[in-house]
């Protein structure tokens, strides 16, 4: 059975961190998988794209079009992406099908602006990114109600985190 597994979170909260290990041991056990990474893909073919409410719509259902079609090619596709509306999670669980496995990164704000990896939250703090998600009004963050795999970050490691993972994939016959 194919797999899409779709990474929520937080910036910050691991969500590119987890999956590239994840990625690493699951090709270590011969499996082929894709990572459709959120930034890499919204900075090189969705740079026409910013932060409405409307372009994080469409962003989120132009990269579950492509992780069905990646599907095809591949066994797991993972797709660490922020996709901070509940509604385009669903979104995009329709468009993918079967095989969607959501996965929420969960990590607290506070931890997530402690971590800041790219310098992010301190800019959108100083009003220099307008519209981040998880800290302005206009876009915040839902987490999901009852996703298929949840993590705490925080407070789980990678190696944990990769480890719970893969016992889901088991217990699922993946």
């Amino acid at each position: 059975m194919k797999a899409i597994i779709w990474f929520t979170g937080l910036s910050g909260s691991g969500k590119s961190t987890i999956a590239a290990k994840l990625k690493n041991e699951l090709e270590s056990r011969g499996k082929s998988v894709c990572v459709l990474d959120g930034d890499a893909i919204r900075s090189s073919q969705h740079r026409h794209l910013g932060f409405s409410r409307e372009d994080i719509r469409e962003n989120n259902r132009l990269i579950a079009e492509l992780a069905r079609e990646k599907a095809n090619e591949y066994e797991f596709v993972l797709v660490p992406i922020i996709s901070p509306y509940r509604e385009d999670r669903a979104m995009a669980r329709q468009i993918v099908g079967p095989g969607f496995i959501e996965l929420f990164i969960n990590a607290p704000l506070e931890k997530c602006i402690e971590r800041d990896p790219k310098g992010l939250y301190k800019k959108a703090l100083a009003g220099e990114i307008p519209n981040f998600i998880g800290i302005a009004g206009s876009n915040p963050y839902e987490a999901p109600d009852s996703p298929d795999i949840h993590i705490q970050s925080n407070t789980a490691g990678v190696e944990h985190s990769v480890i719970q993972i893969l016992d889901f994939l088991k217990s699922r016959g993946i």
